[in-house]
Formats: C-alpha cells, structure tokens, sequence
C-alpha cells in the first residue's frame, strides 16, 4: 500500500517509512538546534581564589527585565552587556531600606579573612627576614674583641633569637590558617541562611523581547585548594594543584580558576569536576630529603616555588614512586620562597 501525494499538480508515490524516516529527522535537527541555543545562554559562575564571577542571559518581557542580585555582590563589579539589536534605556538598583542581620554578618566575615591573608602575607616576610638572619648568625666567624669578649656567645644568641622568632612565625600561620577555615565554614552557613531576593535590579530595554548579559563578582569563594606532591627522587617533586569545590553554583555552569578575581580577564579557567579539577601542575626543585624505611612512613625536605605563582595553603597527599605515603599540611608559598615539609615526626 503506498501514499498518493499530490506535488504541482502531479501524482507521487512514497512509501510511508521514508516519510516517518524525513520527518524523524527534521525533529532530531530541530532538537538539536533548540539544544545548542540553550546551551549557549545557559549561565556561568566561575570560582576564583578570593571570589566569584557570575554571568548570566537575561530576556525582557514588555521592554522590562527584573531579576534578583547576589547579597554578597562586590561594588563596581556590575556590567550588563545588551545583546546584538538591543539597546538599554535605564537601569534601577532596588535595595531593601533594612539590612538583614545575615548580611551584616557576610560583611564582617568577608572582611575578616581579608585581614587574615593580610596576616599570612605579612608572615612570609617575616619568616624570610628571620630565616636569613638565622644563616647569617650561623655562618659568623668567631672573633673575640675587648667588646665582646665571648663572640660564641653572641652568635649563640643571635641565632637563638632568630630561631625562636621563626618559632613564633610557624605557631601564628597555622593559627591563622585554622582562623582562615572557621571562617570559611561560618560563611558557607551565613550564606545558607542569608535572604534571597533583597537586591535586584530593573533594566529597562529595546525591543520589548530584548535580551542582555549580566556579569557581576560576589565574595564567596567556592573552592578549597588541596594538592597531589609526587617526590620524583632526582631532586626534584611534581606538586599537582586541586580545586575542591565547596560552592552551590546557584544553578550556573561552574569553571575553576586558580587566578584571583583582578586576574580574571587573563587567568586560565577550567570546568568543575565533581572528584577534584586540576588546575596545575608545578615541577619544583626539594633539597635536603630525608625518608626512613619501614612500617612508620617519615620524610622530610626543603620545597621551593619556583613558579611564578602564588600557591596557597592546603592539605596534600605524599607520594613517592606512586605509592601513597600520607597526607601533610602544605602552608601557603610565595613565588621564589622555600619551606621544610615533613611527615612524621
């Protein structure tokens, strides 16, 4: 049995699973077509070291796009870009008069680990003026004068002071940096429990179905640096630097960026991975190495950050020769710095 279709007039035959088969087809492309523009406007959130960049399509109804901000949103971060044949006519803020205690609290907390990292950044200059001075006691040549008749003595002394100053710049970096994650978890329940909706903003637009793009930095960092250091036995160790990511997203496409937010029109971004996203991989140079063998796993060594980048605190697995000895605490390393990493005691 076979269709009859009338084309121009004229009589054709086509067998009705080749229609079922064209008219499969044209859905499948149809679909597809619906997909990659979806896709293409879907939103982003990218989680850089000390922020967040969200970015998001926005569509008009009746020329008038209203549509929630982040509480935590940074000043001088908001950029609405109007798509090709749109035109923005106003922009409003809408503020609620009274602030939520949430809010106030986002505030002082965000502040707070600002003065923390301040603090871990003031203690490498610290821990590198003690550490030469250190060296530069111990590496004295004694010699007695009518002023100071004990010269050991003195150099004993001066190292002392130095080592004890180092001492105290150790005790205060791993305070700080426990400081550092209680106010990173009270600021991921402060988020939780914070209002939604209290800042928005209308964008009054041309042609009524305009569309724009949003694209504004909050506070929250939405990662947590954990690290992979691979001892290679050639002087060498390959340190692998992973994203944790402890953000929501709010419903976006999430990429991971290693760069800080005044980095972010140049700094790399990676797509979340659910296990942990890469975001580098360093090869440094580690002196001094010392391991014992047997049941108890200790190491010990001098690292240098040889990379051009600031590597910032977080827990590490140690590996040598693939096998997993142990996890260690890696503080934070400025460019050019080195640090004695250890396992065991």
């Amino acid at each position: 049995m076979r269709n009859t279709i009338a084309t121009y007039g004229k009589k054709s035959t086509i067998p009705p699973e080749n229609t079922c088969m064209r008219i499969t087809a044209l859905i499948c492309l149809s679909l597809l077509v619906v997909s990659a523009a979806s896709v293409s406007a879907e939103s982003r959130a990218t989680f850089y070291r000390d922020g967040t960049v969200l970015q998001q399509e926005a569509g008009a109804v009746k020329g008038v796009i209203d549509i929630p901000l982040a509480a935590d949103l940074l000043e001088q971060t908001l950029s609405i870009i109007p798509a090709r044949g749109t035109s923005i006519i106003s922009v409003e803020n809408r503020v609620s008069e009274t602030r939520s205690t949430s809010d106030k609290e986002l505030e002082a907390l965000t502040e707070q680990r600002r003065r923390m990292e301040d603090r871990l950044q003031a203690l490498e200059t610290r821990e590198a003026i003690f550490t030469s001075a250190a060296k530069s006691q111990s590496g004295k040549a004694p010699r007695k004068t009518k002023t100071n008749p004990d010269p050991m003595q003195a150099i004993r002394q001066g190292t002392d002071f130095a080592i004890a100053q180092l001492e105290a710049v150790y005790t205060t970096r791993r305070k700080t940096t426990q400081e550092i994650n209680k106010i990173d978890t009270r600021l991921v329940a402060v988020r939780k429990n914070s209002h939604t909706g209290e800042r928005s903003i209308r964008i009054s637009v041309t042609p009524p179905r305009g569309t724009v793009t949003l694209r504004y930095a909050t506070a929250e960092r939405g990662w947590q640096p954990q690290y992979n250091l691979r001892l290679a036995g050639d002087g060498t160790a390959r340190l692998q630097l992973i994203a944790r990511v402890t953000g929501s997203g709010h419903g976006h496409q999430v990429r991971v960026s290693s760069g800080t937010l005044a980095e972010s029109a140049t700094a790399e971004t990676v797509p979340a991975q659910s296990t942990g996203t890469v975001l580098a991989n360093y090869l440094l140079p580690i002196t001094d190495e010392r391991s014992t063998e047997g049941i108890f796993n200790h190491f010990s060594g001098v690292i240098t950050n040889s990379s051009p980048h600031y590597l910032p605190p977080g827990d590490s697995g140690l590996f040598k020769n693939g096998t997993y000895l142990g996890k260690i605490r890696f503080e934070g390393l400025s460019s050019g710095r080195s640090r004695v990493i250890s396992l065991g005691k």
